[in-house]
């Protein structure tokens, strides 16, 4: 599951900017763009020879360093060939308490969202069946209706680009709970997000629409979906050590890596994954390398060659040159080849998995421990770099802007941006506060995404060698922006182009003064709250009388009731971030009691501060008080107005429990 970075990246509102024009048009393979940063003319690196002696050694230097160095229990790695296995290797724990190897025959690992690509190719299974059509309205294939956006209905192939528009949805998620499991027909129904892009303008990642697309093939085979990929994808390829169900059949159970935040802590409840199509697959690491082999070798006993090359040769529109979606996989140029493949990500375990058609290779990881600060991340993207450096290497990137354009170039991109895979229209926007992404400029000019940075091994070295395109020199991977009348008006890196764009924040969402804003306003409510036991104390004390009377003294007195009011809503949104950022389980039942009473309370302590604050301001005007009560006053007020903005602008109000 693409948490990214645990779904706190980019989750705010949507500013509505234009979006780029769609129409999914396939394309043939040769007409599939050439990295533009790597011209031909460059040197060629010298190429390792691709066998199990030399693979083995060089992750063998490799894997135990990374382990260690990033507090990782345990791991597995499988490179094939053609219809072979190249290496198939475990690496450390897969159950530190007992001291248990990984073995990659048996171990079974969580690969997360790689689990959608057996959904798309089941999906697929059934286009060539004549049971499905991937451009067909999806509402042909479903028992209830997902209505329209902007008259336009989706299809399957809008759900296997992820351009399909529904915002994020993460109540029904992932759970440590066994009984969270819920049949697909309930889910599809209870979890159905709001659709916030017309379909096929904006890719925006969504665990819902796969599922959906889960639903779809159990509807239309007549085969409960667990059953479906057993008979259909696991049982031609003999994939003994692999399961969709959840929890786990007992005959596999044993076979089970324990997972783990780091190889320091104790191990963690076998998670359950809710939209199972989306990513509720265990499978050993010799599994996953027969997947591989099947799709290279055009499908293999799963499809037809012509379907396979249709999924694995499409490319969606996206954002300048960048990776883009194939049908369901993904793509990722490197050394001027583009491989195609999905990762994958639940709370302790985080995959990939990449295919080379063209070099008949391909590479599967997974690890069983987040890591620590992010190791996994770091870990995957630099084998993917180093083994695609060092088996299928190519020319380093050349050109360059020249630096005064480079520099007004960077100016422009400079600022604050939301993601298009984000909580739009209910509550959860709220979390766009904490996840804004920043793109800054450093005083050499170069532009710098930090929040991405986590996603490689190092911080990544931007160098403009298009207009608006940048290349990162360690990796190779581009960021583009798309520039209309003079501004950016979308931003994307190779790292997650496929499924999310990033577009400006809105002038009124913006974190650069809207945060500050905020805290200042809550300090302002802090004071004034604090204000009043301390000034009835310092009156007792001093056996004095309080100076306000009648309607002034109520309406001071409600401000501070309201203020304390705010403090609590705080204290509550605080206390629910933490705990579901810790456990995102918590969410879809545990938690529900403090999200309805925290939509009920905000909007009461926000409106009622400000109606109560401006009430006292205009009573100190008319009552014509000391210029200092007026300006503590007129600073409450403009609080509160901040505080109501807050309260309306990211939905922290309402009663829908979708979200």
């Amino acid at each position: 599951m693409r948490f990214i970075r645990k779904l706190m990246i980019g989750l705010a509102a949507l500013l509505a900017l234009p979006l780029v024009a769609q129409g999914p048009v396939p394309q043939q393979p040769s007409e599939q763009p050439e990295s533009p940063a790597l011209p031909a003319s460059a040197a060629q690196a010298e190429r390792a020879e691709l066998d199990a002696a030399d693979v083995e050694a060089w992750l063998d230097g490799f894997m135990p360093f990374a382990l260690d160095r990033g507090q990782i229990a345990g791991a597995v790695v499988v490179v094939v060939r053609g219809d072979g296995p190249v290496l198939q290797k475990g690496y450390g724990f897969a159950d530190v308490a007992s001291r248990k190897p990984v073995d990659p025959q048996t171990t079974l690992f969580r690969p997360g969202s790689v689990s959608k690509l057996f959904t798309w190719t089941a999906v697929m299974q059934q286009v060539e069946a004549g049971k499905l059509d991937l451009d067909e309205d999806v509402n042909a294939y479903l028992e209830f209706e997902i209505p329209p956006y902007e008259s336009e209905p989706i299809t399957l192939r809008h759900i296997m680009t992820h351009t399909a528009g529904f915002e994020e949805s993460i109540r029904h998620l992932i759970s440590s709970d066994p009984d969270a499991v819920m049949p697909l027909q309930d889910y599809a129904r209870e979890a159905l997000p709001a659709r916030v892009f017309a379909p096929g303008t904006t890719p925006a990642y969504s665990n819902y629409a796969t599922a959906l697309a889960g639903h779809i093939v159990e509807r239309v085979s007549g085969e409960p979906f667990d059953d479906y990929v057993e008979r259909h994808i696991f049982a031609p390829l003999e994939m003994r050590y692999a399961t969709f169900r959840q929890p786990l059949p007992e005959a596999l159970g044993p076979f089970m890596s324990s997972g783990y935040s780091t190889v320091t802590e104790k191990a963690k409840p076998f998670e359950i994954v809710i939209p199972a199509p989306a990513g509720s697959l265990s499978a050993s690491g010799a599994a996953m390398g027969k997947f591989m082999m099947a799709h290279l070798n055009d499908g293999g006993a799963l499809l037809q060659p012509e379907t396979a090359r249709t999924m694995h040769d499409y490319r969606a529109p996206g954002v300048g040159p960048l990776n883009t979606m194939a049908l369901g996989f993904y793509e990722q140029w490197v050394n001027g080849r583009r491989a195609i493949g999905h990762g994958g990500d639940t709370e302790w375990f985080h995959s990939y998995l990449w295919l080379f058609p063209e070099a008949d290779i391909g590479l599967f990881v997974s690890v069983n421990s987040a890591g620590k600060e992010g190791a996994a991340g770091a870990l995957r993207s630099a084998l993917f770099h180093e083994f695609a450096d060092r088996y299928l290497p190519g020319p380093d990137p050349t050109g360059r802007v020249d630096p005064e354009t480079a520099r007004e170039h960077a100016a422009m991109m400079a600022g604050h941006y939301v993601s298009s895979r984000g909580s739009f229209t209910n509550f959860m926007s709220v979390l766009g506060l904490l996840g804004q992404m920043q793109i800054v400029v450093g005083e050499d000019g170069k532009i710098a995404m930090p929040a991405l940075d986590g996603l490689s091994a190092a911080a990544r070295d931007w160098v403009e060698v298009e207009p608006f395109l940048w290349v990162d020199t360690a990796t190779g991977e581009r960021l583009a922006a798309e520039v209309k009348d003079g501004r950016v008006v979308r931003v994307s890196t190779d790292a997650i182009s496929p499924f999310m764009v990033l577009e400006p924040a809105s002038a009124g969402e913006n974190t650069a003064w809207l945060m500050p804003a905020l805290l200042l306003a809550l300090a302002l409510v802090l004071l004034a709250a604090l204000a009043w036991p301390v000034r009835a104390l310092v009156r007792r004390h001093f056996d004095a009388s309080f100076a306000l009377e009648n309607d002034a003294r109520k309406a001071w007195r409600l401000s501070r009731i309201f203020a304390w009011l705010v403090l609590l809503a705080v204290a509550g949104w605080v206390m629910l971030v933490v705990t579901f950022s810790g456990d995102i389980g918590s969410l879809g039942g545990p938690l529900d009691w403090l999200i309805i009473l925290l939509r009920i309370l905000t909007p009461i302590a926000t409106v009622g501060l400000l109606a109560a604050s401006a009430w006292h301001l205009w009573l100190c005007f008319r009552d014509r008080r000391r210029w200092t009560m007026k300006l503590g006053g007129v600073l409450l007020v403009l609080a509160a107005l901040v505080l109501v903005w807050v309260t309306f602008a990211f939905n922290l109000y309402g009663f829908s429990m979708v979200y």
